[in-house]
């Protein structure tokens, strides 16, 4: 298995940006997946999470209304929309399948800040 994020950087309170997950080595289509993060000093969040066709999503409270998940099952990725970024959504952003509970990627940095 491999789960590689991708998109993460530096941008202003109110910005947006896009996470990228690159999957493979399991049958990415037939498993619902989830997208964590984890703050300094904090325990790791769950964010989103999507089913495996794409047709349920769901999100933390702290993102409703802000950040948007979705998924390509024929690339084998997903994505996660985020705008109106605020600095306590400053974390390492993770993508995950419970295929593999145990797995977990190098994460992409996101960092909120004027």
């Amino acid at each position: 298995v491999q789960l590689v994020e991708s998109g993460g950087g530096l941008v202003q309170p109110g910005g947006s940006l896009t996470l990228s997950c690159a999957a493979s080595g399991f049958t990415f289509s037939n498993w619902n997946m989830k997208w964590y993060r984890q703050a300094p000093g904090k325990e790791r969040e769950l964010v989103a999470i999507i089913s495996s066709s794409g047709g349920h999503v769901n999100y933390a409270d702290s993102v409703k209304g802000r950040f948007t998940i979705s998924r390509d099952n024929a690339n084998n990725t997903m994505w996660l929309q985020m705008n109106s970024l605020k600095p306590e959504d400053t974390a390492v952003y993770y993508c995950k399948t419970p295929r593999y509970p145990n797995y977990w990627g190098q994460g992409t940095q996101v960092t909120v800040s004027s």
